[in-house]
């Protein structure tokens, strides 16, 4: 029997995995590279340093919590022997995207040519009007996800790795410039990546997020849970970032010098009057 390894884009996809009738090792990825500084070595001692402190400054975690979720969890990937076969489970929202082509990269680094790689990427279903996530599906329909993976060649792991250090060096002309639908694998790649272009500032230094919070301010008396709950939903409807409450939490507290709070709303002040579009 095949020795088979999964790894999982979190811990809500892992917990309906694990009621499927699916067989195999599992790893979560839990990490969210679409935010805080990167090296383009992932694993490297430069790469883990930036993560640690971007995730003990912003977040809160300290190191060895960070350590013990995140890099206990994948530092297995470095040695898959004995494994035959690998499948990354991700979907087509720019979080998961960045999170897959750095996975895909640090999997370049210890390729075996006597191992399968595998994608299962969600997304575009038939009969769905919305694009799905891994916790759309019930864990009886994992096994039909798992018969539609797509073998993932030693050449497409180069194209995620090319994928990533451009994400890395993050020069918008550079990323517009780029073709990102390359490898028909990668299918939601490109999305990503243009969603990913809406975070770089507009005319007036913010961008599309902070000037969509800063709209949303102007527009109610909203509590700070009240707006996030707003963009959450209009993130759902007219956007692929899949971010969660917290990373919207993070950007709405940088904006802080753009409104003031009174009896537990939120209001304009002058500076954030002059800024807003």
């Amino acid at each position: 029997m095949a020795e088979i390894l999964h790894i999982l884009n979190g811990d809500s996809t892992k917990s309906i995995f694990e009621k499927s009738t699916l067989k195999g090792d599992v790893l979560v990825w839990r990490e969210m590279l679409c935010e805080g500084t990167l090296h383009k070595k992932i694993g490297s001692d430069a790469f883990w340093k930036k993560r640690y402190a971007f995730f003990e400054k912003e977040l809160g975690v300290s190191k060895l919590d960070y350590y013990d979720n995140t890099i206990k969890e994948i530092i297995p990937i470095e040695d898959l022997q004995g494994y035959d076969e690998v499948v990354l489970w991700f979907e087509y929202d720019l979080f998961c995207q960045i999170n897959l082509i750095a996975l895909c990269t640090y999997l370049l680094e210890s390729y075996r040519k006597d191992i399968l790689y595998y994608l299962v990427c969600t997304g575009k279903e038939k009969g769905e009007p919305t694009l799905q996530s891994l916790s759309d599906y019930a864990a009886e329909s994992y096994p039909k996800l798992y018969g539609k993976r797509l073998k993932l060649t030693r050449n497409n792991l180069l194209f995620a790795q090319e994928s990533w250090n451009l994400y890395v060096e993050n020069n918008p002309k550079k990323l517009e410039a780029f073709d990102f639908t390359k490898k028909q694998k990668f299918r939601y790649l490109q999305n990503a990546i243009n969603q990913h272009l809406e975070r770089f500032p507009k005319s007036n230094g913010q961008n599309q997020i902070e000037n969509k919070l800063l709209h949303y301010i102007d527009s109610e008396k909203w509590t700070k849970k009240e707006i996030i709950n707003e963009i959450l939903s209009w993130q759902k409807k007219e956007t692929v970032y899949g971010f969660s409450d917290l990373q919207y939490a993070l950007i709405l507290n940088k904006l802080h010098n753009f409104y003031v709070e009174e009896e537990g709303t939120l209001k304009l002040n002058d500076l954030g009057k002059k800024t807003k579009l």
